[in-house]
């Protein structure tokens, strides 16, 4: 990749907005008040607002390797306290998607360094489900299904956090769980029933 033709492409980019409306950047520079929390994986083919088709200011983002809720990782969590309270967020989506190597590298019995304490959070995604993922004798459908099950233990983890549960008490917050299938470009909505999965288990997690 040629460093300076980002730059051009930058050029070109203000030329087509301002085209297009010669207030643009003015209204761009103005208060974000955008909707939706994005969680997604840092994969360079899987971009949040090209797949979701939303315009600069409509998404607040936060990627990281294979989309993770971690509650001890202070860059996500702050994410999420500053979305939620500051600039009210109506939907927190968790977004995997399938052909994702930090989890294809949790499937893995290798030592990868540094990378090792967060790809345990995905390994134990995995504990938590073996008995349903190990009953699957394709490996591609298995690791599909990690994905998926990935999806749906992140957005847990969202519930159980202060600021998501006093949101939802006091206004409209919802949490999805989505997958981004890139070999056809379709965003599929897991539609993950949160209440019966946390049925007789919240109580652990509730906050006052």
């Amino acid at each position: 990749m040629d460093i300076k033709q980002i730059f051009k492409n930058n050029e070109l980019w203000i030329k087509d907005k301002l085209s297009m409306d010669k207030d643009f950047f003015k209204n761009l520079s103005k208060d974000q008040r955008p909707e939706i929390l994005y969680i997604g994986c840092s994969d360079s083919r899987v971009t949040a607002e090209e797949l979701m088709g939303v315009s600069p200011g409509e998404a607040f983002v936060h990627r990281n390797v294979a989309n993770m809720v971690s509650n001890i990782d202070l860059n996500v969590q702050t994410v999420l306290n500053y979305a939620v309270n500051q600039l009210e967020v109506k939907h927190v989506v968790v977004c995997g998607h399938y052909g994702c190597g930090g989890i294809k590298a949790a499937m893995e019995s290798k030592d990868l360094g540094i990378l090792n304490p967060w790809l345990r959070n995905i390994r134990d995604v995995y504990r938590i489900h073996k008995s349903t993922l190990d009953k699957i004798d394709s490996e591609e459908e298995r690791y599909k299904k990690l994905v998926e099950l990935n999806v749906q233990e992140q957005c847990i983890n969202l519930i159980k956090t202060a600021c998501v549960q006093q949101a939802s008490k006091s206004r409209d917050i919802k949490v999805h769980g989505w997958v981004f299938d890139m070999s056809t470009g379709e965003l599929i909505d897991l539609k993950i029933n949160f209440e019966e999965i946390l049925k007789g288990i919240m109580e652990i997690y509730h906050l006052d």
